[in-house]
């Protein structure tokens, strides 16, 4: 094997990151339903203050004829050629925690020298743990919360939020062989798999986006703003709802996968998702202010134009 620290190059900032910090991580490029790991990326990114610590080469590690790049047009001249990126990141959180977050491109090569090379600045920078995410396309309905499968050594993590344990083969992903590896070695590691709609597998989903924040702040004490992707939510549902109150096709769908999925809850020893953390329902004072923020957006949102169920 190549050395592995030969895929990346570091960036000064790095001199600037504290020992100890979580790592989190979300690589696009294998079934990233609802579009949940490609908008927790760019929602961090782009709401947080973040700068880059690591860059790594994606002439070795991308396969561009499999995932193109996208270069714009412009008349009789090309501008904006937009390449994949993979980059580690120093970033802070609302709190201004800082935390390493791994964004980007999924490698398509040399998965064992790249997983190495992870591990290698995982060691370097004494990271405490790490968080990663990815979705997946599941028979539930959009009119529960989203459920996720928790992967790894964390315990804590699967006993209170895993909600479906299969013992059944997956295709991997890279991260999914650095898990692997983190757990060969009791690192602490966990893996969070969104559990998305089918039918809104192929929309830019935001509940996804939001699961994934949630998850990845229960895993790290991290705190996000997330009032954007939820208003965000409210207005893409109420378009959903909207389109299955139409369609009595997609109605009955939707109302087979809520009996089952709620059959499948009764047995299930999870705290209720409708409960906060101690257990209790929300007051009628709690559930009218929420109504009334989501009647306000509507009101005042841009309702032209909305989701379409794939």
């Amino acid at each position: 094997m190549h050395d592995p620290a030969e895929l990346y190059e570091l960036d000064p900032a790095l001199a600037e990151v504290p020992e100890g910090l979580h790592l989190v991580a979300g690589l696009t490029g294998f079934a990233d339903a609802g579009s949940g790991v490609s908008q927790l990326g760019s929602y961090l990114l782009g709401t947080l203050d973040s700068e880059v610590v690591a860059t790594f080469d994606a002439d070795i590690l991308l396969d561009y004829r499999a995932r193109r790049p996208i270069i714009y047009f412009d008349q009789d001249h090309l501008t904006d050629y937009q390449p994949a990126t993979l980059k580690l990141y120093l970033a802070y959180d609302e709190l201004r925690q800082p935390f390493l977050l791994l964004s980007g491109f999924e490698p398509d090569f040399q998965w064992e020298r790249f997983t190495q090379a992870v591990l290698g600045l995982i060691d370097r920078l004494k990271v405490k743990s790490v968080t990663w995410v990815h979705a997946i396309p599941m028979p539930v309905p959009h009119t529960r919360p989203i459920g996720v499968t928790v992967s790894g050594n964390r315990a804590d993590l699967i006993e209170t939020m895993s909600i479906w344990k299969p013992h059944t083969q997956v295709p991997a992903n890279a991260l999914h062989l650095l898990e692997y590896r983190l757990q060969q070695s009791s690192y602490p590691i966990a893996g969070f798999i969104l559990l998305i709609p089918h039918y809104l597998a192929d929309t830019e989903y935001p509940a996804a986006a939001i699961t994934a924040l949630d998850s990845i702040s229960a895993a790290t004490s991290l705190i996000f703003p997330t009032d954007r992707l939820r208003q965000e939510d409210r207005e893409f549902i109420a378009n959903i709802d909207e389109q299955v109150a139409g369609n009595p096709e997609l109605g009955k769908l939707v109302g087979t996968l809520e009996e089952r999925h709620d059959s499948y809850m009764e047995d299930n020893q999870l705290r209720s998702p409708l409960t906060d953390q101690d257990g209790e329902l929300p007051s009628a004072d709690e559930i009218a202010a929420e109504l009334e923020n989501f009647l306000a957006f509507r009101r005042h949102g841009d309702e032209e134009n909305g989701p379409t169920i794939g």
